[in-house]
């Protein structure tokens, strides 16, 4: 990583690690504000892992409840629909 990627993905994390204790679940898009009027570098490099930390929890959490799921001898939970195939 870069030193941009690096300080953006440090502090995407610090971020969504407090966001629990700020009680606000998108407090990372006021901070994406504030890097954007400072640094539209920063900013995007922030975003890019703030979505992939968010998409790793996602995929995380459903790993989770699937393999739960298997061992309960309960249904598994839907993946969602593919999106990419087109209309």
């Amino acid at each position: 990583m870069s030193f941009i990627q690096d300080l953006a993905d440090q502090l995407a994390k610090d971020v969504l690690d407090s966001q629990q204790e700020l009680g606000d679940d998108t407090f990372y898009e006021q901070v994406g504000r504030v890097l954007l009027a400072a640094s539209p570098t920063l900013q995007e490099a922030y975003m890019t892992s703030i979505r992939i930390r968010l998409a790793e929890r996602r995929g995380r959490d459903f790993l989770v409840k699937a393999l739960k799921a298997k061992r309960e001898g309960a249904k598994a939970p839907d993946a969602p629909r593919d999106l990419s195939a087109g209309h």
